[in-house]
């Protein structure tokens, strides 16, 4: 341990600690955001995509706590454990159930510094001394938290520390804004080819009137073009929390809207019974067939299988694989923004059964009527041309921010714990930033 180190309480370096209310609010379908622990993910992400609002008029019943201000630092403290967020500015909302967060003197501690230490294995196991466990769940009493220990440098070292892993989170957040920005290009060229109809050359193609189609298109059903291929249930004696080459996918894998999030990955020991025809291949494409919330936030979306050199994706359960029928061709980036699209998705919902968990079927999926150009046609294969591209790109930024998580992850509990001298690792590293 570095000699200028110090071990101290945390209530000595924060300015107070304070939690959310003990109840739920009545949802609204817009307004401020009610921040609760499915919105933080296991690696210190705010995930937004499914909200809880409550109206901007009850806001102050809710914020009489603590309104959540720029910097604080989130987390949970009951049942899913260990999960912590930085409030970001402009932030307008308040805690949900279960969550708490503690607000930096900034004179004492630099606000980054303690998030990464919280993120920590250190951290954690400093946590885990206090867990008190329930008969349903486990929780942290708030009460003893203010006393929970943490050894940390003096304020300029904790700077430079945070200085170090904030660039690798800066360089995860700028890959994710442009993965977002290449969805929407995909989706913009979707929607201009087979929504509005404006594909290449459509000017010379006369309107069918009986169809009000493009002629030459037709509506088919999809089961005339592709099928959906259920998953395998895996054995659950070998799922396990510690981190396997084997990742089961899930309908939790699934963003809102469509597409892939790692942030809750499920493993799979290699000692368990595995077969080849549910080990998935980059580019394979998957639907939810079931889904937890009551409006169904994923139900039917798609996900494209990411590269990755020392992990395998098993196609598990409750998923839906889509294989071509048609030899020829599968206009797989085509099927995936199809999937994406809002007549699909309201037909799947409408077609759902379940009240709180609900369910569709290949045969719900595949009696969906598409309106497509006919077999001998090579729009859809100009289509996938074109944003092919786009999404070998987005493919490439998840590689890159897998690598990054992974290095920072390396070097987090290093650096927070002392380990690495961050003068030194600053130090070895400027001859590498003035070569480049």
């Amino acid at each position: 341990m570095i000699m200028d180190w110090q071990k101290v309480e945390l209530r000595e370096i924060i300015e107070g600690l304070y939690d959310g209310p003990h109840a739920t609010p009545k949802e609204s379908t817009e307004g401020a955001i009610f921040l609760g622990i499915k919105n933080v993910t296991e690696e210190g992400r705010l995930d937004l995509d499914d909200i809880r609002y409550i109206a901007f008029e009850d806001l102050p019943k809710w914020t009489k706590r603590v309104t959540p201000g720029h910097n604080d630092i989130v987390f949970s403290y009951e049942a899913t454990l260990h999960r912590y967020a930085r409030i970001p500015q402009n932030f307008v909302g308040c805690l949900g159930r279960r969550m708490a967060l503690v607000r930096v003197n900034e004179k004492k501690c630099d606000a980054d510094f303690l998030f990464s230490y919280f993120l920590s294995p250190i951290w954690r196991r400093e946590v885990e001394k206090h867990i008190i466990t329930g008969a349903t769940v486990d929780r942290i009493p708030l009460t003893d938290v203010p006393v929970f220990e943490l050894t940390i440098p003096p304020l300029p070292t904790q700077r430079k520390i945070a200085g170090v892993l904030s660039a690798y989170d800066d360089l995860i957040e700028n890959n994710l804004r442009r993965i977002g920005l290449l969805e929407e290009m995909a989706q913009i060229t979707y929607e201009e080819w087979f929504v509005r109809l404006r594909f290449p050359s459509h000017e010379t193609v006369p309107e069918n009137p009986e169809t009000g189609l493009p002629e030459g298109w037709e509506f088919l059903n999809l089961d005339e073009i592709i099928s959906v291929k259920h998953g395998y249930a895996f054995k659950g004696e070998f799922f396990k929390e510690e981190e396997s080459s084997l990742v089961l996918l899930t309908p939790g894998n699934f963003k809102i809207g469509g597409g892939i999030k790692l942030d809750k990955i499920k493993y799979y020991s290699e000692l368990g019974p595995i077969n080849d025809e549910y080990v998935l291949e980059n580019f394979d494409l998957l639907v939810t067939m079931t889904d937890l919330s009551k409006d169904g936030d994923t139900l039917g979306y798609p996900l494209l299988v990411p590269t990755s050199a020392n992990k395998k994706f098993l196609h598990n359960q409750r998923l839906g694989k889509i294989t071509p029928k048609r030899k020829s061709f599968f206009p797989r980036f085509f099927l995936y923004q199809l999937f994406k699209d809002e007549r699909y998705r309201g037909f799947v919902l409408g077609s759902a059964s379940g009240a709180t968990v609900r369910h569709t079927s290949p045969a719900r999926i595949l009696s969906f009527k598409v309106a497509l150009p006919n077999s001998g046609s090579d729009i859809l294969k100009k289509f996938d041309s074109a944003v092919e591209p786009i999404f070998k790109e987005i493919d490439n930024l998840y590689q890159q921010n897998r690598l990054l998580r992974e290095g920072r992850d390396l070097l987090l509990p290093r650096l927070v714990a002392g380990i690495v001298d961050i003068d030194n690792y600053l130090a070895r590293q400027m001859p590498l930033a003035g070569a480049a």
